[in-house]
């Protein structure tokens, strides 16, 4: 693979949706491309489009990242891969239903693509990018990370984790020239709907984004060097002051004694 300014991205989840216009706009900024999904039909077609309108590098990775032995394809390919610049960790599945309602072994496959795959990954290009000292990592959220109640509350907590993990990153990393940015997307108009078991058509229109809106102003953001990125969100003080909430709390979370509010007759 050659050499370019910008390197190479690696897609995840990149054969349909989020993951596909993230292939589209990263090529027309200059980056080759690896795109990791199951469907590799699908991303030839992609693939094909994007070579044709930007002359750039695209490779496929078919994958199941749900799958240990294909997840350790990728992973190997991601430690021995020289040029990669980013990596965009998009691939996911999601839920609507109540935790009665729900599969408990759909909930874990949900759990191995959300939390183990995305972590996985990780863990494989991150010594690579310290060792150039620079890179980016791109971890694909959801608004329910804030507001889990919203839906299934497995997905909410395998996307509370992508939020915790991407805090954890950033404050790893720092100094060490990697960005690390988490978007937190509201309602988007993919097949990630339909999958979900709620088609993104039942949904109130006014709260929809369009897949390509959201992957743009996710792209705005990571320019202006946002660490969390929350597209439908108009007013970004709001979130600012979640942050601050929460960060007033480091240094008093552990003590030798309980609060007095927890003593026996308060």
């Amino acid at each position: 693979m050659m050499t370019h300014v910008k390197g190479v991205a690696v897609v995840t989840g990149a054969s349909s949706g989020i993951g596909a216009i993230y292939a589209d706009r990263l090529a027309e900024r200059g980056y080759d491309l690896v795109l990791v999904a199951r469907n590799a039909d699908r991303m030839a077609e992609i693939a094909d489009r994007i070579r044709a309108k930007t002359g750039r590098a695209v490779d496929l990775l078919p994958a199941d990242l749900a799958d240990a032995s294909d997840l350790a394809r990728v992973e190997a390919f991601l430690r021995t891969t020289p040029d990669i610049s980013m990596l965009v960790n998009n691939a996911g599945l999601g839920g609507t239903q109540t935790l009665i309602e729900s599969d408990v072994d759909q909930m874990e496959a949900m759990i191995a693509l959300n939390v183990t795959a995305l972590t996985r990954l990780t863990y494989a290009v991150v010594p690579q990018l310290v060792a150039c000292g620079s890179g980016t990592i791109i971890n694909i959220g959801s608004v329910v990370a804030i507001n889990p109640e919203l839906l299934n509350g497995v997905y909410g907590g395998t996307k509370a984790f992508v939020l915790a993990f991407s805090q954890s990153l950033q404050h790893e990393l720092s100094g060490a020239g990697i960005r690390v940015q988490v978007v937190l997307p509201g309602a988007t108009a993919t097949d990630f709907w339909a999958i979900a078991g709620r088609p993104v058509e039942l949904l109130p229109s006014a709260i929809v984004m369009r897949g390509e809106a959201l992957v743009d102003a996710a792209l705005v953001g990571l320019d202006s060097g946002e660490f969390a990125t929350i597209p439908s969100l108009q007013d970004g003080g709001l979130f600012d002051t979640y942050e601050a909430a929460r960060q007033a709390m480091f240094g008093k979370l552990s003590t030798t004694t309980p609060a007095p509010r927890y003593r026996a007759g308060a």
